[in-house]
């Protein structure tokens, strides 16, 4: 079947069918090695991403295809564990499914957390960078062709991607949580291979705080979609040249889960504040 932005408004009418008497206010979204739970909230269903989406769902060791609905003061909220990539082989239209669907089923506010190496000695593995901003280097856009035209804006405006007053409660928040917390730029590339030094340099110098393989996409479609966006990196290493090791996976993964407690509580806490009566 081909993904098209009527197929991707067939799926959303099937979720608010199934779960009619729940408005959704937020969507959230976690990235490799970050599994978010509510603990105050109650947990009403898991779905997996098979369920949901209208094309294949590749595995990607670090993430859990599925999606959670949770009730948190009487509104919904709903948990994407893992996230799809180009590098796997998807569109963009593919990858910006997740925010497009989100919107869709009624949610006014996109979460996204990622994990992400440090283009900066001073930014530790450990740490959290609240995004104000990104470098699109993917060469993808989600509104090239139909989707583009699928609504207005048709050009929409990105000086703003990033909300500013959710930068500001999640880097309060943050700090309260226990995070050394930053605000900085995200450089999105394609990977799956991970940046030479002399990339890395570049990306520095071209105004980037952190980097991955993700994000950007999601945001594109987000914004497009009227979606207030806040995005939240998770330092899991330092990139290429900066440290003396080489990169892994492996390595992303273990950074992701020890720093699991401390996001799960800092996501807790956002969503209590964004949902409350």
């Amino acid at each position: 079947m081909e993904f098209t932005p009527k197929v991707l408004e067939s799926c959303a009418e099937q979720l608010r069918a199934r779960f009619p008497h729940l408005p959704i206010a937020l969507a959230v979204v976690s990235g490799s090695g970050i599994n978010l739970a509510l603990p105050g909230g109650d947990k009403l269903a898991e779905l997996s991403y098979q369920e949901v989406f209208p094309f294949p769902v590749h595995p990607l060791l670090g993430h859990r295809p599925t999606l959670s609905l949770w009730r948190v003061h009487g509104q919904g909220v709903v948990l994407f564990h893992g996230r799809f990539h180009l590098y796997q082989g998807y569109s963009a239209a593919e990858v910006a499914a997740i925010p497009r669907l989100a919107a869709l089923w009624g949610a006014s506010t996109y979460i996204l957390t990622n994990a992400a190496g440090s283009l900066h000695p001073q930014i530790a593995p450990g740490s959290l960078v609240v995004l104000s901003d990104h470098l699109n280097l993917q060469g993808a856009n989600p509104l090239v062709g139909e989707w583009g035209r699928w609504r207005e804006p048709v050009f929409p405006d990105m000086s703003f991607a990033y909300d500013p007053q959710l930068r500001q409660l999640a880097l309060s928040l943050a700090r309260e949580t226990g995070f050394a917390a930053w605000e900085g730029v995200y450089a999105g590339v394609l990977g799956p291979s991970y940046e030479t030094p002399a990339e890395v340099r570049m990306l520095g110098q071209l105004g980037g705080t952190v980097v991955g393989m993700s994000t950007v996409q999601e945001v594109i479609a987000a914004r497009h979609m009227g979606l207030r966006v806040l995005g939240l990196s998770l330092v899991t290493n330092y990139a290429a040249g900066i440290a003396a090791q080489p990169l892994t996976h492996q390595e992303v993964l273990e950074a992701g889960a020890l720093a699991q407690a401390k996001l799960i509580r800092l996501i807790t806490t956002l969503v209590e504040r964004l949902v409350q009566p």
